[in-house]
């Protein structure tokens, strides 16, 4: 049996006869966590969890250190779906809706029509980068499939799930050559193992656990699971940065915003809805260098 970590992690696994690797996640708390900020409409609520589930597997994919974010947006009732996954497997998201125009059985093309995901790698040092496709499958697990295969990526597939209490995904990629030289051979071995992830449903993804989902997938090959990694809910929200973005509009404007808002000049993070307030004298301390107040105060 392999050590799990609370409610929320990544999961890898392979094959030791086929070259081929996957990933499984499971998020709970931190997906709570993010639908507690706003009163998302299921549909969207779900979508958010997918997105979530397929951010984690990236982030157990692409060795990096920093940031990966995935936003795809729209001109339809959905314009924005945002997730951001550090490299130290921290995960905040939000969306942008319009309630009205959601119906409770909406999909993604109707949610998002005319939309585009692009996955941005944002590493603490280098150089950052970005990848756009079109959100033109039926799913986000399609498109996150088809993304790979626009970029010229290795073989790799995508399954997400989420139901409003748990995101779950599956991701499976074909390795380097190693075991299987022959081409056709390599193939039909990644057909096959694609094929049997195709049979797993939503509702068994969703509540089953990770030995159980492959014990039926696949019975008749050799594969090893390895421990899981957690992953949490964190927001990178600051009164510190709060500040330096104040500072970064000049002191006029600031000044002046502090006016037309009576007084203080609030700045409300979106993905956690916390709520930093400056007044004309901290709009002074920050411009006279002397920082921001400490974590204490009680304004935030």
């Amino acid at each position: 049996m392999t050590d799990l970590p609370d409610t929320d992690y990544t999961q890898r696994f392979i094959f030791d006869d086929s070259d081929a690797r996957g990933e499984l996640v499971a998020l709970e708390r931190s997906y709570a966590e993010v639908l507690a900020k706003h009163p998302y409409p299921e549909p969207v609520a779900q979508m958010l969890g997918e997105l979530m589930a397929a951010a984690a597997l990236l982030v157990g994919t692409l060795k990096f250190d920093g940031l990966l974010i995935l936003q795809a947006r729209s001109d339809g009732p959905v314009p924005l779906l945002m997730i951001e996954c550090s490299s130290e497997r921290e995960i905040r998201g939000l969306a942008r809706y319009d309630a009205e125009q959601i119906g409770p059985d909406a999909t993604l093309a109707d949610m998002m029509p005319n939309g585009v995901l692009a996955l941005t790698v944002d590493p603490t040092q280098g150089q950052r980068y970005q990848g756009i496709v079109d959100l033109d499958g039926a799913t986000l697990a399609d498109c996150f499939t088809n993304y790979f295969v626009m970029s010229q990526q290795t073989n790799t597939r995508f399954w997400l799930y989420a139901d409003g209490r748990r995101a779950r995904g599956l991701l499976l990629q074909q390795l380097p050559a190693d075991r299987l030289r022959d081409p056709e051979e390599r193939d039909a071995s990644w057909q096959h193992v694609t094929a049997l992830a195709g049979t797993l449903s939503a509702d068994e993804l969703l509540s089953l656990d990770n030995e159980t989902v492959l014990h039926r997938l696949y019975h008749e090959e050799q594969v090893r699971l390895f421990d899981g990694q957690p992953l949490r809910f964190q927001c990178s929200c600051s009164r510190e940065r709060s500040a330096n973005a104040l500072v970064s509009l000049g002191l006029e404007d600031a000044q002046q915003l502090v006016i037309e808002h009576g007084g203080a000049i609030e700045v409300d993070c979106q993905f956690c809805n916390e709520r930093y307030l400056f007044d004309a004298a901290d709009i002074a301390q920050l411009f006279a260098g002397a920082g921001v107040d400490t974590p204490s105060d009680t304004r935030h």
